[in-house]
């Protein structure tokens, strides 16, 4: 049977080029994510610097979220799409020739920054419109019972992606420097917009085109609050990754805590992303419907416990370990998030529904590296990743605690439901 088969999305020819084209698109993304950090605190080596450029993606990302999902809902996945990668490469060209020596040849440092922080506040207007985009049209290319085997192949390869894209950003700027290395990233995606166009159209699957905006975005949020598993979900991943966002100071550990470099960097941020990968590899084969609450809460935990190991060390090894076996938990935490809310939501509330996530999830990564730069600034940075790491555990045993039905979630019977409807 289908379900038993850990590669049956993989069999279907457009899901493969979806997941080239989210590979590419993620990698650049957090490739030029990382570059910008470094070059930034490079600049400044102030770690509230760091903090600022979650900041200034996170404000137009969360402002826009709701409003986005609307606009989803209503149009066509893959031409939206489309639209959101161009804008992102024009992004990519503007921090190209920020970073250009002869383009800002006599501009002052604060000039520079200035720019830096324009183009990241683009790129969070642009990430709100890919996030509810990507995961609706994941659901318009796979049937519905194969939801789940498809939610562990895109989340295990968004994962592997958001980290091997930041570990070449370490290596390519100690080979060829910013400014090339943010030649990389355009060439990425250019590659994301290439493979997007060999996706057929898809059908708008919502009855209700042309409904307000206001009664459109109320529906949105009043199906995420009824929806226990879905809001469960998504706040205890948010607390999670605000909290123990300690990777946005990696920077500071790689240069002036285990004195690295930035070759060391690399290896610190590729160390997530082989972890990832053996998720990928095992969550294909072991179902994650199955009492999915109790798996999800542990996967946290287990992230909160590496987060604290890695900000306690002081010993180069011992971190890569420990940041290794945060992209294991972290992965596995994804899986089990995506398949909760494709199992969950209806076709016509996904581009909502998404929204609502990147409000939760997908934007607290860039809010944790402002709470990161934040109480790094305020408590030193080994206390603020250790700080981080404590929260998430707290959180999670708070949630086991007052919330038994969460711990007691299962997908199986959303499952089967799904595989009789197909």
């Amino acid at each position: 049977m289908a379900k038993k088969d850990p590669y049956a999305a993989l069999r279907i020819k457009e899901f493969n080029i979806f997941l080239l084209v989210r590979f590419a698109l993620v990698f650049a993304w957090s490739m030029q994510f990382i570059i910008i950090e470094w070059e930034v605190y490079s600049i400044t080596k102030d770690p509230w610097s760091l903090g600022l450029i979650g900041l200034m993606e996170v404000i137009p990302a969360v402002g826009m979220a709701l409003f986005a999902g609307h606009i989803v809902d209503q149009k066509e996945k893959r031409g939206l799409l489309i639209k959101c990668i161009i804008g992102f490469t024009i992004i990519s060209l503007g921090l190209f020739l920020l970073t250009w020596p002869k383009v800002v040849e006599g501009w002052s440092t604060k000039s520079i920054l200035y720019g830096v922080y324009f183009f990241v506040f683009c790129g969070g207007l642009v990430r709100a419109f890919i996030g509810p985009t990507v995961f609706s049209l994941v659901a318009l290319i796979v049937p519905k019972k194969l939801y789940p085997n498809a939610a562990t192949w895109s989340s295990s390869t968004w994962q592997v992606a958001s980290v091997i894209g930041p570990a070449v950003a370490g290596l390519s700027i100690a080979w060829i420097g910013v400014h090339w290395s943010l030649c990389v990233v355009v060439g990425f995606s250019f590659l994301a917009l290439i493979n997007l166009l060999r996706i057929s159209k898809k059908p708008i699957l919502n009855p209700k085109i042309g409904e307000p905006v206001l009664q459109s975005l109320k529906e949105g949020i009043r199906f995420v609050y009824k929806t226990k598993a879905i809001l469960g979900a998504l706040t205890l991943d948010m607390v999670a990754v605000l909290f123990g966002g300690a990777v946005a100071l990696l920077p500071i550990f790689a240069q002036d805590i285990l004195k690295v470099g930035s070759e060391g960097f690399g290896v610190l941020r590729a160390a997530p992303a082989v972890g990832a990968f053996l998720t990928m590899l095992v969550t294909a084969y072991i179902p994650i419907s199955k009492n999915a609450g109790m798996k999800l809460l542990g996967a946290i935990f287990g992230f909160g416990v590496c987060i604290i190991v890695f900000g306690l060390s002081s010993v180069f090894w011992i971190s890569v370990v420990a940041l290794f076996f945060s992209g294991v938990t972290d992965g596995v935490s994804m899986v089990i998030r995506q398949t909760i809310l494709q199992l969950k939501t209806p076709d016509n509330m996904r581009g909502r529904v998404a929204s609502v996530n990147s409000m939760f999830v997908g934007s607290s990564n860039e809010l944790g590296a402002f709470e990161s730069g934040l109480t790094a600034k305020l408590m030193g940075t080994v206390t603020a990743v250790v700080f981080g790491g404590t929260m998430t555990l707290i959180t999670v045993i708070t949630t086991g605690i007052v919330s038994p039905s969460f711990r007691k979630l299962d997908l199986t019977k959303d499952l089967e439901e799904h595989e009789k409807e197909d």
